[in-house]
């Protein structure tokens, strides 16, 4: 990305003047400051993660979900949410959306157990945003997922998430084609 920094010659009382404008382009927000030289790479180095580690990132979701549903504490899962998903969720508000879940008592810890079938391929959804869909195939119920993570500093972070519950006999996992 190149930057520029914007130079106006100015009549100043006998003669012209130089002006750094890039104080007032920045608070207009016609110019981003510049970034650091430790700038995120872009997208084609962040490819959808392999297996394991989409499983990894499912699991942990899945247990940091379990775990603040069983203490009414929002506040770890949120902190370690990418900034967009920290600046629309405070912890009374993760408490309301996870209420119907909570309620319904399902122990998400027991999709550890199992590997995750995915309903859809995982896709790039956005430059920086996977999203990934599927069950974990727990009976007579099983767990749906709706999960968008986004590359944040090095790692995918939770961005947005949907769970629910469905009949075993409803869930159709993604065949080897992809449909």
């Amino acid at each position: 990305m190149v930057e520029r920094i914007v130079l106006l010659l100015v009549k100043v009382p006998g003669r012209f003047a130089p002006v750094l404008l890039l104080a007032l382009a920045i608070l207009a927000g016609s110019v981003q400051p510049a970034r650091a030289q430790t700038a995120e790479p872009p997208v084609s180095s962040q490819p959808v993660p392999g297996g394991l580690e989409l499983s990894k990132l499912i699991w942990t979701t899945m247990a940091a979900i379990d775990h603040a549903n069983q203490s009414g504490n929002y506040s770890v899962l949120r902190d370690n949410a990418a900034p967009g998903f920290q600046i629309l969720n405070n912890p009374a508000r993760l408490a309301e959306i996870f209420a119907g879940l909570r309620t319904s008592r399902i122990d998400l810890s027991n999709t550890l157990l199992l590997a995750p079938s995915y309903s859809a391929p995982p896709a790039v959804v956005e430059k920086d945003v996977i999203r990934v869909r599927g069950a974990f195939g727990l009976r007579p119920t099983a767990i749906t997922f709706d999960l968008f993570y986004q590359w944040v500093q090095g790692k995918w972070r939770l961005y947005g998430v949907s769970i629910g519950q469905e009949s075993i006999a409803n869930i159709q996992p993604e065949d080897a084609t992809g449909k």
